[in-house]
């Protein structure tokens, strides 16, 4: 995969460029304005350059979609029409007013339910942090779980959630595996790379061949999964 620039009139763009063994183009234009395109082994840039230009006027409407998400994805208020990723879906935020706390997804809606005010932004961001750290605990021991029987270990794992700057995942040889909290924001797939992925370091603590042939036979797909949560969610 390698960075390259598209210039159509006066706007500019960067975009990856996945060189793979297939027969057409695939364009994808993802939340955060990452553009992918996948394209047959050996295609040259004048290809891709007059695909580009095909494609503009639906890569332009793509782009202005997902460009009016961003500023609300960096600075949060905590208030109806917001934004929020969980399991890999962008869910609209609603607050409503209710006798009770609580927080639900309702047809792809994230609803809030406080005593307080509707935009109490301190109250409404605590009430969705504790959602999410009791999602985060349910979902990864449910992957986990799940994930352990494609293995032989006659042995348990203890999972610990933990911030990483820069990984995903960790094993340690006392049968920890840690996991970032953040890959909550993505889809389940990608959570069971990630864990099938540490899991793998049980036998191979190095990425050296063995370590991959293991990681193939246990998640064919992962190169795929690997990218779009890369791409997707970085």
């Amino acid at each position: 995969m390698k960075k390259l620039k598209f210039i159509y009139g006066k706007y500019k763009y960067e975009y990856n460029l996945i060189l793979e063994k297939r027969k057409t183009f695939s364009l994808s234009v993802y939340p955060d304005m990452k553009i992918v395109l996948r394209a047959p082994n050996k295609t040259d840039l004048d290809e891709i350059e007059k695909f580009l230009k095909r494609k503009w006027l639906w890569l332009d409407r793509q782009l202005k979609f997902f460009a009016q998400f961003q500023g609300k994805r960096i600075n949060k208020s905590y208030v109806s029409g917001e934004s929020f990723l969980y399991l890999g879906r962008q869910y609209k935020l609603v607050v409503e007013k209710s006798k009770e706390d609580s927080v639900s997804l309702q047809k792809g809606r994230l609803i809030i339910y406080t005593k307080g005010k509707l935009r109490d932004n301190k109250r409404n961001k605590k009430l969705l942090d504790s959602w999410y750290r009791d999602k985060i605990e349910m979902v990864f021991n449910e992957r986990l779980a799940e994930v352990v029987k494609k293995f032989d270990f006659d042995f348990d794992f203890k999972l610990i959630i933990r911030k990483m700057n820069k990984r995903w995942g960790s094993y340690a040889k006392n049968k920890n595996i840690s996991l970032n909290p953040l890959l909550i924001n993505a889809s389940k797939k990608c959570i069971d790379y990630v864990i099938t992925h540490e899991l793998c370091h049980v036998n191979y603590n190095k990425h050296n061949k063995e370590f991959f042939r293991l990681l193939s036979k246990k998640f064919p797909n992962w190169e795929k999964v690997k990218e779009e949560l890369e791409l997707r969610f970085i």
